[in-house]
Parts: structure tokens; sequence; C-alpha cells
């Protein structure tokens, strides 16, 4: 017989947040966690995660960008934490489902929520591609996009030193991916994610180009046009998403307006990798939270 306490029956913080729950039109379901400012016209942020990382993961960012004065919002992503169907019983799917069939739903998910309130997009590594990638396709449902972490995987975007690491490991990737029809975690990734995600993730590290199967748009095209403010962050001791290749993904957006943030040892974040920093969401969310709201960069 197992038997369990109270206390471990009593909701996470995160399972006691708010919640709006949606299904796509090809039957994924989302939940939405909200963390809302008590003025409705408060900027709005929409959390998206990293590879194989749960949105509860960013409850402290929620919670600081929250103190400095916005709405939050958070989503895993398909088939990860709260989403259905789970990752083993979800059909395939890749980029195209998550950037043109998940994000519009989500997006009107969270406008209807706060009608009132500026959206923000706020996305760490693939989260921050899906957020730039949807954005460039609909800039009227967005005010602005920070992205943490987030760099072009092209392989080529990396110091030169790591040209052969950055293709093979990412070609095996997807190679896996493409034969099994899922990656198990392992190598650079370090939970499971879907087999058609890794293989476009795979695909733009070899041609540099966003090009999902099935897409229904240009996307490098789309990229290059967007003109809406961005604020990109890096970090000095992240391997996987290092300050060369944020900037090379800036040059593919040169038209939209800009801000760069490189946070290094000069800074007061002192957990500087790709994902140690949200230990330092006290100092971040601040930033990011001034930047939503007077546009000038983060000290």
């Amino acid at each position: 017989m197992t038997t369990s306490s109270k206390s471990d029956e009593r909701p996470s913080e995160f399972g006691t947040l708010e919640e709006l729950r949606l299904t796509t039109s090809d039957g994924a379901g989302f939940v939405v966690r909200l963390l809302p400012h008590e003025d409705p016209a408060a900027p709005v942020v929409l959390m998206l995660p990293a590879m194989a990382m749960k949105a509860k993961f960013y409850l402290p960012m929620a919670k600081a960008l929250a103190a400095a004065g916005c709405s939050v919002a958070t989503v895993d992503l398909r088939a990860q934490g709260e989403s259905t169907p789970k990752l083993r019983e979800a059909p395939d799917f890749g980029y195209r489902e998550l950037i043109e069939v998940d994000m519009p739903a989500i997006v009107d998910a969270v406008a209807a929520r706060f009608p009132q309130a500026p959206l923000h997009l706020f996305g760490h590594s693939l989260g921050g591609q899906v957020a730039l990638l949807y954005t460039a396709t609909a800039p009227h449902r967005v005010s602005s996009v920070t992205v943490i972490a987030t760099g072009s995987v092209y392989w080529k975007a990396f110091e030169p030193r790591r040209w052969f690491e950055a293709l093979w490991k990412i070609q095996w990737i997807g190679l896996v991916a493409r034969v099994t029809g899922r990656w198990p975690g392992g190598v650079l990734i370090p939970g499971a994610m879907q087999g058609r995600v890794m293989a476009d993730w795979s695909r733009h590290s070899l041609t540099g180009h966003y090009r999902p199967r099935g897409r229904s748009y240009d996307y490098d095209r789309k990229l290059a046009a967007l003109k809406l403010p961005v604020l990109a962050i890096s970090l000095d001791e992240d391997p996987l998403g290092p300050k060369c290749n944020v900037d090379f993904l800036c040059g593919r957006i040169a038209t939209a307006d800009i801000t760069r943030w490189h946070i290094d040892a000069s800074s007061a974040v002192r957990h500087r990798d790709h994902f140690q920093w949200i230990k330092d969401s006290t100092v971040i969310g601040p930033g990011i939270a001034g930047w939503l709201r007077d546009g000038q960069p983060p000290r």
C-alpha cells in the first residue's frame, strides 16, 4: 500500500497560477499559466521555453517580470510539460506546427485575456527562434521580442575552432531523429524531442536557412523584413548559444530595432551559462522590464 502526506499532495506554486486552456485546430492542448498585473494595460510577456525545458522552469523569471510591473504568461511547447498529447503519443511535428499552428492559438488566448495590453514575446533558445519566426509572419500581433541564449545554430556561426564539432554533433542528432522519429536526449539536448523538430533544426544548422518542412512562408525573407524592437541577450559562459551565434542571428534581422545585451563577468549576473542564468532572474528581469517600458539598453 502506498501512502502520501498532505505536503506531497499540495500543488506546486506553479500549479496554483491562474490558467488558460486551449486546443489547436489539429488537437494539441496547451495550458497557459498567468501572473496578471493589477493594471489591465500593463505589458504582458509571453514566455517560450528552450528545447526539452518545461514552462515551470521559468517561474523565477516570470515572478521577476511580474514584480517589475508586467503581466506574464508561460506555456510549454507542444508535447512538453503540461501540453497534450505527450511526446510518445503525439503525431510527428516540426517547426511549422510550433510557429504556424501553436503560436497563433496561444497568442489569441493571451490577447483575449489581456485585451488592453501590448503583447511582448520572451524566448529562450528554441523558444527565441519560435518567437522571432512567428513575429516575422505576424508583426501586427507583437510589440517586441526578447530572446536569451538564442543564436543561429548554422555551423559557420560558431567560432571556427568549433565548426567540426557543430557539424558532426548537430547532424548526428538530425540523423537519429529522422531514422527513429525522435531524439531521446543526450548530446547537446538534455531531454527528448520530436523527430521533425530536430530534423528542421539540423537542416538549419547545415544550410543557415529556416526552411522547415511544410512551411507556408519564406522565413528568411520574413526575418530580413522584420522591423520591430528586439532585445537579444547573450551570456559569456554559454557554449550552446555563444555571443558569435547571437550576433549572426541579429545579422539576419538587421532591419529590426535591435538592442544587444551581452552579459559578462563585469555584470551582477553570476550564473551565465545556457540554463543557469535563471538563478539571476532578479537581476535580468528588471533589465528586460525596463527595456520594455522605455527602450533603454539594460545596464
